[in-house]
């Protein structure tokens, strides 16, 4: 259930859980002249945003802002295809991701409005997360959600990225690639429904016009039902339109537009205290067991959650006869969320109400009303130049974002009689609830200019060396507005600069090895305000990392070995005696391995496999105690294994089988490193059947049901991981 950990927690820090104090600073033409056709060359996987080949990606945008070999770039890549993604029956971007080397995904479970995703520790759905390149940029509940239907593939660059896209997730990054028009005739249709009772329906429609110059695409999916979670149903959908013009070789312009819905109540599973979920209840030698993790602990009568979205914009590219590029990528796009929930917040039973019922839960009567706006645009320069035996391939690009987010957010009014509690095990509905009100109201900008170059160097016969460097400038007003608690207002503005840069080394052998090295820094503005009342600095670090790339010449494809040291700076963090203070005294170090391997052994026959150990760290903290201790909930041990075969021959011919397992190692609770949730290894299962233009498919998840607690944020709010689930699928194209 993100939105309340986006309330209780920044996150950003991967340190310290922080509930936001009141006065917090709170918290993106037809002609008539006949056109020849254009025939579009390459097949699959050899495209930077195409359909990707099985489960092998061979290029990428994400690493370099330029159509770049996986293997020439200085970090470690992965990338998730439309293949993969059916494979695994996945419905959301964090279910697409469970299978992917340096990534934890779903660490709050399975949650319906937020792709919640760890990489290398750090949290990236906030400052992470990217579609087509630019960034969708996440600030308290206002943030955007993207359907995964509507994605071609999902790429993951790991380690910093601010000397290419400015202020970002050190860990690392998640760009969305979505579905564009390919100057073919496409009919696609799926329809699908899970053992809960949620079916949906999807669609997928292309073609071409204009003699060849025009291609048109259109997806979207309609969902609606119950889910796992008691009392929770809805419905949600969108549709994306697209249209690219290409009237000759060298010029192309791609219009990509999108509109979602989400009507919806909240899932339980979340909020949940330690004793309870990952040990039992145990109160004055009474053992009352563990709660359900379908239980559902808001209000149905007041609950809701609604969200309308939008956006709009283009990518055009032109090439000039010197074979210097031009490319223009730009979005707007806008959101209002609104939402109310009534969430669990810790045994009622403490030292201040001993009389307390031992199964009674506290609950928050909770709610927000939330506008976000958002324009990105980057332009880019890009072209070839030789300076004696050495080829440069050289870009250049200038890159601006704006974000502006107008917010309310309330809460139940303090009652110290009335903790609006429930039992958990046996949960009563309607009482009274104390009333929500005010406690933030804001309007906030948030403003980014950035310029910066690349050259990716090649000589010597395999010798591959890229040189970043970037500056950005930024800017930070706020309109704090009069609350509930407080009769005043107040503006805030700060405005920032820092450099970042990047660079790496590689060598390309024959045999299709690719070792490298780079070294790299980044900075990530932070919205909000320290003890005394000062805007925070950005974030800053650095990272080293080594590695090896290997694309094999007698197979299809990709296994990467890395190896890093990632440290982040000026991390804001608390003390437990008073939470609510911050100070950007912190410092995290990450350091790790991490492993992965793909690959098409045939049309029909494709394994992958990943392995991730780290190192977690807090360095620094103003709490001296958590020094060299873990920060909590990134596992630092995972490891995952996947399959798919089709059979081909005679009566079984397209039937395919398919799974996987899943190891998520164990995890701390608290920064203090006093409770621990444990490993688990969970195994999923697909059965499919393909015939012709039609096909039918099975997917199991958590194939043993087993239950499990995948994250604590404190041991005052766990979250159970997804059960077992079913999900049958038909298909068809014509």
């Amino acid at each position: 259930m993100s939105r309340f950990y986006r309330m209780k927690a920044l996150l950003a820090g991967g340190a310290v859980a922080m509930i936001p104090p009141i006065t917090a600073f709170a918290q993106s033409v037809q002609t008539g002249t006949q056109l020849a056709p254009v025939v579009v060359e390459g097949e699959a996987g050899d495209s930077a945003t195409g359909p990707v080949s099985g489960v092998v990606a061979k290029k990428t945008r994400t690493g370099s802002k330029s159509a770049t070999d996986i293997k020439d770039i200085p970090q470690s890549v992965s990338v998730v295809g439309r293949q993969e993604i059916d494979d695994q029956g996945a419905q959301k971007v964090d279910e697409a991701l469970r299978y992917t080397a340096g990534v934890f995904a779903q660490p709050f479970g399975p949650d319906s409005d937020t792709n919640w995703l760890f990489i290398r520790g750090f949290q990236a759905t906030a400052t992470g997360t990217y579609m087509d390149g630019l960034q969708l940029f996440s600030y308290g509940f206002g943030g955007f959600y993207v359907d995964s239907f509507g994605l071609e593939r999902i790429e993951v660059l790991k380690g910093p990225a601010s000397v290419l896209y400015g202020g970002s997730n050190p860990g690392g990054l998640v760009n969305y690639v979505s579905k564009r028009p390919e100057f073919e005739r496409k009919r696609y249709v799926e329809t699908g429904v899970n053992d809960a009772g949620n079916v949906y329906l999807g669609f997928d429609i292309g073609d071409v016009a204009n003699n060849g110059a025009v291609s048109y695409r259109i997806n979207g999916k309609v969902a609606g039902g119950d889910t796992y979670s008691d009392l929770q149903n809805g419905w949600r959908g969108f549709i994306s339109p697209s249209i690219t013009w290409k009237p000759d070789d060298a010029t192309t312009l791609t219009i990509l537009a999108n509109y979602s819905h989400i009507d919806e109540n909240h899932n339980g599973g979340s909020f949940l205290p330690y004793a309870g979920t990952v040990t039992d209840r145990v109160v004055d030698g009474v053992n009352y067991g563990r709660i359900d993790p379908d239980a559902n602990f808001t209000e149905p009568s007041i609950d809701l959650y609604k969200r309308e979205q939008g956006s709009i914009g283009y990518e055009f590219e032109h090439t000039f006869d010197n074979d210097w590029t031009v490319r223009s990528n730009t979005r707007f796009s806008a959101a209002s969320i609104d939402e109310v929930s009534v969430y669990p917040n810790g045994w009622a039973r403490d030292a201040a109400h001993p009389d307390a019922s031992p199964t009674e839960l506290n609950r928050i009567n909770f709610g927000h009303d939330t506008d976000i706006k958002t324009f990105l645009s980057d332009l880019q320069l890009q072209g070839k130049v030789e300076t004696g035996s050495i080829e440069h391939t050289l870009l250049a690009g200038l890159d601006y974002k704006y974000y502006n987010i107008d917010q309310v957010q309330s809460s139940g009014l303090y009652d110290p009689l009335n903790f609006n509690p429930i039992d958990a095990f046996n949960p009563v509905y309607g009482s009274p609830l104390t009333p929500r009100v005010s406690y933030l109201s804001q309007d906030l900008t948030q403003q980014q200019l950035g310029v910066y170059a690349q050259d990716q160097l090649r000589f010597g016969d395999g010798w591959l060396v890229t040189l970043n460097g970037r500056y950005d400038r930024g800017w930070l007003s706020a309109d704090n507005r009069p609350t509930y608690y407080s009769s005043s207002s107040s503006t805030l503005s700060q405005t920032v600069g820092d450099f970042s840069g990047r660079a790496g080394l590689a060598y390309e052998f024959a045999n299709g090895v690719t070792p490298y090295a780079s070294v790299a820094t980044f900075f990530n503005p932070i919205i909000g305000t320290d003890a005394n009342g000062n805007l925070f600095s950005p974030e800053t670090g650095q990272q080293y990392e080594v590695g090896v790339k290997y694309v094999p010449t007698f197979i299809d494809g990709l296994f990467t070995l890395s190896l890093f040291d990632l440290t982040r700076q000026n991390v804001a963090t608390a003390t437990a005696a008073s939470p609510f203070a911050q100070y950007q005294t912190g410092e995290v170090r990450s350091r790790g391995v991490e492993l992965e391997g793909k690959v098409n052994i045939t049309d029909d026959f494709r394994i992958t496999g990943a392995f991730t150990a780290y190192d977690l760290k807090i360095t620094k903290d103003k709490e001296l105690a958590y020094v060299g201790k873990t920060p909590f909930i990134a596992p630092e041990v995972m490891a995952s294994a996947s399959v798919d075969y089709t059979f081909r021959g005679d009566w079984y011919d397209g039937v395919s089988i398919g799974g996987g397992l899943r190891y998520i190692g164990s995890s701390w609770a608290d920064n203090a490193n006093t409770a621990k949730v444990p490993a688990v290894t969970l195994a999923d299962l697909k059965l499919g059947y393909e015939k012709e233009n039609w096909g039918v498919d099975l997917n199991v998840t958590n194939l043993f049901n087993k239950t499990y607690v995948s994250s604590c944020q404190t041991t005052l709010t766990c979250s159970y991981g997804e059960g077992r689930s079913f999900k049958l699928k038909v298909h068809t194209t014509w």
